[in-house]
């Protein structure tokens, strides 16, 4: 059995890889007609077919895993959602499974997903130059320290990533949020004494910047809860075929008035509003965890 999933692993990293090197080759050929078009009508239609080719690798790396494996999926509350609207998703984070199961029950359901990237992350080989050409916002973020010693740096990653977004006016977009910014493990919930069962604390300054960035142009929040009923899987399980089961349940959140009407960082009548908000959300997502959400087929 041991040497069955290496070989499905080793399948499956070879036939990932390649897909990988073909779509690349194809999505830069495309990226670099779209960086000479002078006009913006152009250059959007060219954002859109990036978008096709990227949906393309994403339905083939699916292929791939379904080939090595036999996941049984529970997957409920995608009918409100439309490839037409503009949304911040929101999940529980447990290990980099997360991202290829969100894209497998997201992708043309709503637009392409797009996740905030370090400035760093642009040097990625392959998958650098892929998130520039498919316009995933590259962020610098300032340390308090840094704008204690530079106070012209207050705002500046604010002001830097609503330039960035204004591309995508015009253009439905979905920007994707880990809100625990790290991924679930039982050392890091004792390490932060979380309040909750399954879940680490939620980082709220980083969805009131992505609000507050992007608010005007988001149509609603799409909130994720995803379960690993035998145990949070590695990439390896994924590749030999272990992930048994995977349980998703999504809502539709609206985007509330007030939440484009204050500051984070400067209200604080607005920054205890948005944290018991945040903190209802995560009670929420919580229970459903604890109630193991519907069972997969």
């Amino acid at each position: 059995m041991q040497l069955l999933g290496a070989l499905r692993a080793g399948c499956a990293f070879v036939l990932v890889s390649l897909n990988t090197v073909l779509h690349c080759a194809v999505l830069f050929m495309f990226a670099l007609v779209k960086l000479l078009l002078p006009f913006r009508p152009a250059r959007r239609a060219f954002s859109r077919l990036l978008v096709v080719i990227a949906d393309s690798w994403i339905a083939c790396n699916g292929m791939v895993f379904a080939l090595v494996s036999r996941t049984r999926w529970q997957v409920e509350g995608l009918d409100e959602l439309s490839a037409e609207s503009s949304y911040l998703v929101i999940c529980n984070h447990q290990s980099w499974v997360d991202i290829p199961v969100l894209q497998r029950v997201l992708t043309r359901r709503i637009p392409f997903l797009r996740f905030f990237l370090k400035q760093q992350l642009i040097w990625v080989p392959l998958l650098g130059l892929a998130w520039w050409a498919l316009d995933f916002p590259f962020m610098k973020r300032y340390s308090r320290q840094q704008v204690e010693r530079n106070p012209s740096l207050r705002g500046a990653d604010m002001r830097a990533t609503r330039r960035a977004c204004e591309k995508f006016r015009g253009l439905p977009v979905s920007v994707m949020n880990f809100p625990e910014g790290t991924r679930f493990t039982p050392a890091k919930h004792a390490e932060q004494g979380s309040r909750y069962t399954h879940l680490l604390e939620p980082k709220v300054g980083g969805l009131a910047f992505v609000l507050g960035a992007m608010g005007d142009v988001l149509d609603g929040i799409v909130d994720v809860c995803v379960v690993y009923p035998s145990g949070r899987p590695s990439m390896l399980d994924l590749f030999t075929g272990r992930v048994r089961e995977i349980r998703v349940q999504v809502r539709l959140l609206p985007i509330e008035v007030w939440m484009l009407a204050g500051s984070y960082e400067d209200d604080a009548d607005y920054r205890a509003r948005f944290r018991a908000w945040v903190e209802s959300v995560w009670q929420h997502k919580d229970a459903q965890i604890s109630a193991g959400l519907p069972a997969a087929a």
